[in-house]
This record gives C-alpha cells, structure tokens and sequence, in this order.
C-alpha cells in the first residue's frame, strides 16, 4: 500500500529467545553442554538455532515471518524442539534471564572467534554474562524511517520491560528487582537507551567514528535497548527479558509490533509521538527494572507516579487499530493476564517465599523455583 509517497513497510517479524540448560536433578546450570546436543538441534531446525556466549545457553530465532501468528508458531516449535532434545540428553532448559542460584565464575564461554574477542576484551564484566533476553525484529526497509521510530518508540521500552520480567534471583538471592539480568548487561559499553538521530547519515557518522577507532566492528556491538540491526533491514528490541511462558513471548513480540505501526501511522500523516530526554525515559526504565509494574510508571505529561493498569489500557487503545490491522489484537490483549496472573518474576518469587514459609530451607526453595520454570517453559 502507498499513501503519497511513502511505502508502508512490510512489519514482517523475528523474534529471538535464549534459553539455559540445566540438570533436572542437580536444577544447576550444565557447565559442559554435550556437543552433539547442538548438533542434533541444528539439523532438526535447520539454522534456526545457534550456541550463545556461554555453554550452558542456546538460542533460536524464528525465520522473517509475515505476521505475529506465523511467529508464535514457529516459537512455539523452537522452544518444543530445543526441550526435546535436551530432554533426549538427560536435560532441560529454562526460558528466565537468570538461573535462580547458577554461580557466573563456574561457566565457561562458547569457543568461537566472536566470544573469545568478547571474553578477552571485557573480562569478568563478560563473564559476568549469565543472562538471556528475547530480541523482537521488525522488518523496516527504510534507514530513515528505522532511525526515526527507534527515537519515538523510545519512550515505550519500559512498559515492554514491565509485562516480561523473568530475573528477579542471582546466585541464590533475591535481588529485589524484578529484572536484574538488567544490571548485569549494562555493565557492559554502548547498552541502555539508544542515542537520538536527526538522520540515518547521522547514526552511520557517529557509528563510523568507533569502527575507524577500532573499538568495534559494526554496530551489532551497539547493545542498546532498541538498535537498527546490522544483519536485516528491521529495527530489533532487546530490553525484554526472556519471558518463561511461549505465550508471553508472543505478547510483547505483538505489541512492540503493534507500537511501531502506530507510530508510523502518525508519520504517515504527518504527526508524530512527542520526543522525552533520555533522562525521563531512564527513570521509568529504572522503575520497570525494579518494580516491574507493581509500583507504576511515571507520567511525564502530569509529572506523577500512574498504576501501570491505566498505562496499559491507554497502550492497549492506542495500538488498537494497527494490532487489528496487523491481525494480532488477540495477542496484544494476552497483556491483561500478564497483568492479572504476574510475570515470571512475580511467580518465582513467590513459590520462593511460599516454599521457605512450609519451612523449606533456601537451597529447597530455590529448587523448587527451577522446577517450576522447567515445567512453564516448554509449551502446552
């Protein structure tokens, strides 16, 4: 469709998710994956799934699918045959963005020439790196249409974060935050909020700058919240933590879609959603990371603390019209219950204190809280 001279952008979908294997008897991180378990994986999926930074993680990522169904039931085959086949070895895996108790210093990174930079350059802030995140790409065939809506849809990463917070534990401690994988990944260069651009020149000047320096390659070691990606023409979200439920997944995959459409609608008649500071937007990404959306997020236009149930319900009418266009209402609705019934976060933290109040010890408890994300995270 053409509207003047603008060509609607295809908002094809990807979505990526990594995933950590474990022991189901010992519930501890496998520090030695078996070699033909990868092996097994990439025949049957066929590219679709690759090793990630440590050993003890697998990743998968959909093919470009044209809309958010087609995605979900690729996701839905990934997860299943990546569970299927670690179960076949004596594993499981488990879709949260930090194991309940894993010790970081017992891991050991995947051989391939991009870690071993990675490892040898930051250190332990890399080794530090037992993380997973879901990653969502919108297909965007246009550099300055990808540079304009990474700024506006900005301003939307928190509430994303909010509905998929799965890393509330590290190394057996409740963190007090509901996503602390966080503040694990921004001790690392170049992550957070993504910098503002007048133009796609810009960016590539600005970008130009550190690969002529040699600190980096090309801006996939821009880790940002929401980036251009480097391999395909789509703009790719990257705050959410990886959700436990496949159904979740789905959710934010729809919605951040939904988003970007609206906000192209508005360019597409000449408006656009207001530009906030990284300075207001940070704070309710900060609170998002803490909170998740237990204790709301702040309204810049009154400038007070809003509950998160009225932000949605405002999110949800304002992607309306483009999720009904872009056939995933159903899906963007799936927030609700996120809402209702909690995030990962919510639910390990709570069959964490329930276990210690029957008078389970903290290391039954916590085992307890793996056993529950084994079973939530392979499909139904």
């Amino acid at each position: 469709m053409v509207h003047g001279l603008i060509k609607e952008p295809p908002f094809s979908i990807g979505i990526e998710e990594e995933y950590l294997l474990v022991d189901p008897k010992t519930r501890d991180l496998v520090v030695d994956a078996p070699d033909d378990l990868m092996k097994t994986c990439e025949k049957r999926l066929e590219g679709r799934v690759s090793p990630e930074f440590l050993q003890s993680q697998i990743e998968v990522g959909t093919s470009k699918c044209d809309t958010i169904k087609q995605a979900a039931d690729e996701l839905v085959l990934l997860r299943s045959t990546v569970a299927e086949v670690a179960a076949d070895h004596g594993l499981a895996i488990i879709a949260a963005s930090t194991h309940p108790f894993a010790a970081w210093d017992v891991q050991k990174h995947t051989p391939k020439s991009r870690y071993d930079t990675l490892a040898r350059d930051m250190q332990a802030v890399a080794r530090r790196l037992l993380i997973c995140g879901m990653h969502v790409h919108v297909g965007l065939d246009d550099d300055e249409l990808r540079i304009d809506l990474m700024q506006q849809i900005s301003y939307f990463l928190p509430h994303l974060l909010c509905l998929s917070t799965s890393s509330p534990f590290w190394k057996g401690e409740n963190t007090g935050l509901k996503s602390y994988r966080l503040a694990v990944f921004q001790e690392l260069p170049r992550t957070g909020l993504p910098q503002s651009f007048d133009s796609y020149v810009e960016y590539q000047r600005h970008l130009q700058v550190l690969v002529s320096a040699g600190v980096l390659e090309d801006g996939s070691k821009l880790w940002w919240d929401v980036r251009p990606s480097v391999r395909f023409p789509t703009l790719e979200v990257r705050i959410a933590d990886v959700c436990t439920r496949v159904e979740d997944s789905v959710t934010i995959a729809a919605l951040y879609t939904s988003l970007l459409h609206m906000l192209y609608s508005l360019k597409r008649n000449n408006k656009r959603w207001r530009a906030y500071s990284n300075m207001l937007i940070q704070e309710n990404r900060w609170r998002s990371q803490r909170y998740g959306f237990d204790e709301g997020l702040i309204d810049f236009g009154i400038g007070q603390i809003v509950p998160y149930a009225d932000l949605l319900e405002e999110l949800l009418e304002l992607c309306r019209e483009s999720a009904l266009a872009l056939g995933c209402l159903d899906q963007v609705k799936v927030a609700r219950d996120i809402l209702t019934r909690g995030t990962s976060a919510h639910r390990q933290v709570a069959i964490f204190d329930e276990a210690l109040a029957r008078g389970a010890d903290k290391k039954e408890a916590l085992n307890e809280v793996v056993d529950d994300l084994i079973k939530e995270s392979v499909p139904k």
